[in-house]
């Protein structure tokens, strides 16, 4: 395939990455755009440019009926997008092709995304149509899973982008992320060309979007959930509820407690639960001495911390644009990431290890100094491993959990499809299962067999976790399975399902998953499993004597609001952790409430965890409470005043949030809520004086809380 004049084309894209200054940023871009229509003009005039083969008729479409060149893009520039939905790189570009889209949405310009499968489960109709309802594709897809395009274009690396012009011919060839501009300046430059010849049509594509035609998008309380983590003495489960843009907590019985980014919109907004924002989040990593939550915020390129204390939420690192930083070392948000997909949490070291997917390493994130820079791995995608950091790659590492003595991480190594082991002293990896063990550019060894070792085979691991027994818990995500490796033998084994998508409760070797891609335990044997393309939470008892695989009920989950809720002055409606206690709080006009909360021997008030307390009424203007919060001194007590502004009866609620410790153990809470009523006020009445005193039982061993109330 030949184009005329391409050498100097490429060398004009590789100035359109040189700084400009502002005043000559405009007439540079003219002066690119002329020289690529000077291009084209020359291509027309020689007459070598190929055209472009016609889509085969049998091939599947989404978002639209089947297209062809000739009949349906003639008359237009058509931008073809080669990609495959496992490719990080083809996720990066999404933005790119969504700007163009609508920079050029009202001109004779067409984006058609060509799915050109790695993967075996990547051919499935029904699994493309997950992505392009996960990734919020808008543009016709094809699936070309035989690769008859890939192949008569010469196309060998996703995403390849190659331009079409509206006579059907071939212009522009490039591969790799990073052209947003070289296209944006090609496209216009094309659409100007060809609008003055005359040969540009402004039909449009009839689209029909997968999103509009798919009801549980609106409906799940759940949407592609990616990754889990438990707090199992406080009794949660941190989802990330990645398309919702949101981290859902409930109980480990599913029942809600709360959410953190309420709204459901993308964006990367510190602050309150409510305005907080993510884009995407994946991987979770819970520390429970400071009760904080990490959170892998993907496409943000960030690592965000959740604080359960004080109920909100900051940026430890990156800044929301994608870097291409391959070593790091910079602190705070000054050090950009690149699509971190999941997390682990050291509690010696207080070190954050990220599995960074984006540029194929593994990094860690020290939360005593705010510094974040480069574990293991030298950025090029491969399967190679080595005695050291810088002779360790990575492709893809999507998956990390933390083995039991701390000494090293076990890594899912997606695109390798394999399970690697990293050493926290050194920085070097092994092979524990699958992958190729002598080529380690090779990164299409993979398929769905058991086995030891590298006799093993797996397909596109997301998920990986590691139980106190040493014993590693693999989903296996393309192979629809949740299976089991000894990292002393090295055995595989499938542990639930049948290798086929689908939804299945019931005996694991007949129960079905679609694409599982977190797992965790919660409790001795209980393994909860994010089952991501069927929206919901799964989970294996192991201890059962013949374990079934069961969907987790959410209680009380519902689809983020498209607004901020707005606070009420009395909640009704309290989460599943909270103990509710009634009080009469009598009927006369004034008085105070001195709350004492005590300990058992043995336990003291977190230092790091203020206890605290807020004030809520379900009337405005009838009462008055001062003040409307606080926290507890640290002997646990604390006064509230109140004085009545009308005879009526009125209700008021205590909410409380004791944060407690045993010695240097992890930090315990217990969320208790005073119900007040307030009866009508009866004249002459004295000044009440209530004490409320509450003695917390901690979490384990189990026990019941007690409450003593004077007069």
């Amino acid at each position: 395939m030949q184009y005329a004049s391409l050498k100097g084309l490429m060398n004009l894209f590789t100035k359109v990455n040189q700084p400009i200054s502002g005043k000559n940023e405009g007439k540079s871009r003219s002066s690119r755009i002329q020289q690529m229509k000077s291009y084209l003009s020359d291509l027309e005039a020689r007459g070598s440019a190929s055209n472009v083969p016609e889509f085969p008729s049998k091939l599947d479409w989404l978002n639209t009926a089947p297209l062809q060149f000739r009949r349906n893009l003639k008359g237009r520039v058509v931008l073809l997008d080669f990609w495959t939905y496992c490719c990080i790189n083809c996720m990066h570009v999404l933005p790119d092709l969504e700007y163009l889209e609508r920079k050029y949405g009202d001109k004779p310009f067409t984006v058609v995304g060509v799915h050109s499968a790695k993967f075996d489960n990547e051919k499935d109709l029904e699994a493309i149509r997950n992505a392009v309802l996960r990734y919020n594709i808008t543009h016709p897809v094809v699936n070309d899973g035989d690769m008859y395009l890939w192949r008569e274009l010469g196309v060998n690396s996703w995403p390849t982008f190659v331009v079409v012009g509206p006579n059907g011919k071939i212009l522009l060839q490039i591969a790799g992320e990073g052209h947003r501009e070289d296209l944006d300046n090609f496209i216009d430059a094309a659409l100007q060309f060809y609008g003055e010849k005359k040969l540009l049509e402004s039909t449009r594509i009839p689209l029909a979007l997968e999103k509009d035609n798919d009801p549980r998008l609106s409906t799940s309380p759940l949407k592609f959930p990616g990754k889990l983590a438990v707090d199992v003495l406080n009794n949660r489960l941190f989802i990330s509820d990645s398309n919702h843009n949101r981290i859902v907590v409930t109980d480990l019985q599913g029942n809600f407690i709360i959410q953190v980014g309420a709204t459901g919109e993308e964006g990367l907004n510190d602050g309150t639960f409510d305005h907080a924002t993510f884009n995407r989040p994946q991987g979770l990593a819970y520390n429970p001495k400071k009760n904080l939550l990490y959170v892998a915020d993907t496409e943000n390129h960030a690592l965000r911390e959740v604080d359960f204390v004080n109920e909100i939420v900051r940026t430890l690192a990156g800044n929301g644009t994608k870097g291409s930083d391959y070593v790091g070392g910079g602190q705070g948000t000054d050090q950009v990431l690149n699509s971190p997909w999941d997390l682990c949490y050291e509690p010696f070291s207080e070190m954050v290890y990220i599995a960074m997917a984006g540029q194929h390493q593994i990094w860690e994130h020290n939360t005593l100094n705010g510094v974040t820079r480069v574990f293991s791995g030298d950025g090029y995608e491969r399967n190679l491993n080595g005695s050291s950091s810088t002779s360790t790659s990575f492709a893809q590492p999507s998956g990390i959990t933390l083995a039991p003595d701390s000494q090293e991480v076990y890594v899912a190594d997606s695109e390798s499809s394999s399970i690697r082991s990293v050493d926290l002293k050194t920085g070097g990896s092994r092979l524990l299962a699958g992958g190729d063990p002598l080529f380690p550019d090779n990164l299409f060894r993979f398929g769905d067999h058991d086995g030891i070792g590298t006799d093993v085979l797996l397909q596109h691991p997301l998920g990986v976790f590691c139980r106190k027994d040493g014993q590693i818990y693999i989903a296996d995500s393309y192979n629809h399975k949740i299976k089991k490796l000894d990292p002393i033998t090295r055995k595989v084994a499938t542990v639930a399902g049948t290798g086929n998508a689908g939804f299945k409760d019931g005996p694991p070797q007949l129960a079905r998953l679609s694409e599982p891609s977190g797992i965790v335990e919660a409790g001795e044997g209980r393994l909860l499993i994010t089952d991501t393309n069927n929206n919901i939470i799964r989970y294996i008892d192991l201890n059962e004597k013949d374990p079934m695989l069961h969907t987790l009920e959410l209680r009380g989950v519902q689809p983020p609001s498209s607004k901020p809720k707005l606070l009420k002055r009395l909640r009704r409606r309290l989460s599943a952790d909270t103990e509710i206690i009634k009080i009469d709080g009598g009927s006369s006009k004034e008085g105070v409430f001195y709350l004492t909360v005590s300990v058992p021997e043995g336990y003291h008030f977190s230092k790091e965890a203020r206890s605290k307390f807020d004030v809520e009424t379900d009337l405005a203007d009838v009462i008055n409470i001062e003040p409307i919060n606080g926290v507890f001194s640290p002997d646990g007590s604390a006064t509230v005043h109140f004085r009545r502004n009308s005879a009526s009866p009125v209700m008021g609620r205590i909410n409380c949030k004791v944060y407690y410790c045993k010695e240097d153990e992890v930090c315990l809470y217990q969320s208790v809520a005073f119900d007040v009523t307030f009866r009508e006020e009866q004249p002459e009445s004295s000044e009440a004086v209530v004490k409320l005193s509450y003695t917390v039982a901690p979490r384990v061993p189990s026990g019941t809380s007690q409450l003593i109330l004077a007069k």
